[in-house]
C-alpha cells in the first residue's frame, strides 16, 4: 500500500507539470532563442529577439502561430520525468515528515535536500527530452535563426537520429549542468513555496482559500527558482544545441565548466542571465499552474483515501 501511494505521489507531480507546460511552452521557445542569441559573440551582434513579447511577435510573424508551440511534445516529456521525481520525492519525504523540524515547520536544510535529490534525479531522467526540446525550439526561419540549426522533424525522430549518430551517450549530452540546474532549482522552489505557505497561514492570511494560498506561495517559488537556476539553464541550453564533430564531441564547448568560462570570456558575466525575464515569465505562470494543480491533486487524493 505504501509503495502504491508513493507511485501515486510521483505520477501526480508529472501530471501537474504536463498540464502547466501546455500553457507556458510558447515562452519557453522565446527563452531558448534568447539564450542562444549572440552565442560567443561580443556586443554589436544582430538582435532578432528583444524581449518575450517581441519574441512571440517575431516568431508568429515569420513562422506562424503554430511555431509558438515548437518542441511541445519533447517539453512535455522533459517536464513529466523531471517533476515525477522532483515533486514525487519531495511529497514522499513530506508525508514521512522528513522535511520538517521538531516544531512541524519546513526545515530549510531537510526540505532543500529532499527537493534537491528529486530535482537532480528528474533532470537526469529528462535530459534526452530537454536535449531534443532545445534543438527543436532553436530551429527557426533563416532570417531570425540563432545558434546551430539542427534539422529534426519531431521528437521521436530526433531521439532516433541522435541515438543512431551519437549512441546512448549522445542522448545525455548536456546532463552535467542539468544536475545542478535540477537540484538548485528544485530546492529553491520547493522550500520557498512551502515556507511561504506556512508563513501566510501562521499570520492568518488565506487560511480559507487553499487555491489562493498555493498561488501566493508559487509566485515566490518561481521568483527564487529563476534567480538560482538561470546560469545553469543557459549552459544546459548551449550544450544541448551545439553542433558535434565526427567523433561526437561538441564543436563549441567541451563541457559545463568550459561553457561557463567561454561565455563569461566572450559575452561577459551578464550572459549567464540571458533570458532571465523570459525564464521568470515562464517559470512564474508555470510554477503557479504546476503547484496549484499539484496541491489540488494532493487534496483530492487525501479526500479519496478517507
Amino acid at each position: 500500500m505504501a509503495l502504491a501511494r508513493d507511485a501515486t505521489d510521483m505520477l501526480m507531480g508529472g501530471t501537474s507539470a504536463m498540464f502547466a507546460t501546455i500553457f507556458t511552452n510558447p515562452i519557453e521557445v522565446v527563452k531558448t532563442r534568447l539564450q542562444l542569441q549572440g552565442e560567443l559573440k561580443a556586443k554589436g551582434h544582430e538582435i532578432h529577439y528583444k524581449s518575450v513579447p517581441h519574441g512571440l511577435f517575431v516568431i508568429a510573424k515569420n513562422e506562424g502561430f503554430g511555431s509558438l508551440q515548437r518542441g511541445l511534445s519533447a517539453m512535455l516529456g522533459f517536464q513529466f520525468f523531471l517533476n515525477t521525481f522532483r515533486l514525487g520525492v519531495f511529497r514522499i519525504c513530506e508525508r514521512r515528515r522528513l522535511t520538517t523540524d521538531n516544531t512541524g515547520r519546513t526545515s530549510i536544510l531537510k526540505g532543500a535536500a529532499a527537493a534537491g535529490v528529486g530535482g537532480a534525479l528528474g533532470s537526469i531522467a529528462g535530459t534526452p527530452f530537454f536535449l531534443v526540446k532545445t534543438r527543436l525550439q532553436a530551429q527557426a526561419a533563416q532570417t531570425i535563426s540563432v545558434g546551430h540549426q539542427h534539422q529534426h522533424t519531431g521528437t521521436f525522430e530526433a531521439l532516433r537520429d541522435i541515438y543512431a549518430k551519437e549512441g546512448f551517450k549522445g542522448l545525455f549530452r548536456g546532463v552535467q549542468p542539468q544536475i545542478p540546474r535540477g537540484a538548485v532549482g528544485s530546492a529553491s522552489q520547493m522550500v520557498s513555496f512551502s515556507y511561504a505557505k506556512e508563513w501566510l497561514v501562521a499570520h492568518g492570511w488565506m487560511t480559507n482559500s487553499p487555491i489562493l494560498l498555493s498561488f501566493a506561495g508559487a509566485n515566490l517559488g518561481g521568483l527564487v527558482m529563476t534567480a538560482c537556476l538561470n546560469p545553469f539553464d543557459v549552459v544546459a541550453t548551449r550544450l544541448s544545441n551545439q553542433p558535434v564533430d565526427a567523433n561526437n564531441r561538441g564543436k563549441l564547448y567541451s563541457g559545463m565548466i568550459d561553457c561557463f568560462y567561454k561565455m563569461v570570456r566572450s559575452e561577459g558575466v551578464s550572459s549567464l542571465y540571458k533570458g532571465t525575464g523570459a525564464n521568470y515569465m515562464r517559470l512564474g505562470p508555470h510554477t503557479v499552474l504546476l503547484l496549484v494543480c499539484w496541491d489540488q491533486l494532493k487534496i483530492l487524493e487525501d479526500y479519496l483515501r478517507r
